[in-house]
């Protein structure tokens, strides 16, 4: 697993645990939580496609959502808080660098996205904005995260953040293989 192109995906069961936690890291992002959660899933469960795996995590971390358990929406922050904030200076993994790219804007722009992201999460505790860019500008996600703020829907929100990480995981998985 040295390079960034993700193994077929029949194989999958047999590999090592460590070889199957960096396959979750290229497609969402590096979170322990998200291991202790999903590692063992593509050891006992063969998948057709990386799409039905991703779909397989987005059903485990939807059970997260829904649950009653406060220990549980714990766990799911935590994963859906391994995605850098949008517009961050500092971004961990290449993949991420490469999505944010898209994001060039003004110095003003950069301001205004960091406020939002600020707000947001002042307004859900816990979370973090994350959204699918897939080639949409500044102002066009600006306007998206204005829209999520002002829903005042925690719920929805952890959904919305859920959709998103399967989708940009779909796209890295269309991306690596």
């Amino acid at each position: 697993m040295a390079s960034l192109k993700l193994p077929r995906i029949e194989n999958l069961p047999a590999l090592p645990t460590e070889d199957r936690a960096k396959i979750l890291d290229l497609l969402f992002e590096p979170s322990t939580q998200l291991h202790t959660l999903s590692v063992p899933l593509l050891h006992e469960k063969t998948f057709d496609s990386y799409p039905d795996l991703i779909a397989a995590v987005g059903v485990q971390l939807t059970q997260l959502a829904e649950s009653p358990s406060s220990s549980d929406t714990k766990w799911l922050e935590e994963i859906l808080g391994s995605h850098p904030r949008l517009g961050a200076k500092k971004v961990e993994s290449a993949q991420s660098q490469a999505e944010q790219a898209q994001l060039q804007g003004s110095a003003e722009e950069a301001t205004q996205l960091r406020e939002l992201n600020e707000e947001y999460e002042q307004k859900y505790p816990g979370l973090r904005y994350v959204v699918f860019v897939n080639g949409r500008s500044r102002p066009v996600i600006m306007e998206d995260i204005r829209k999520r703020i002002a829903s005042s829907d925690l719920e929805a929100e952890r959904a919305a953040a859920i959709r998103a990480m399967c989708e940009i995981a779909v796209d890295r998985a269309s991306k690596l293989t």
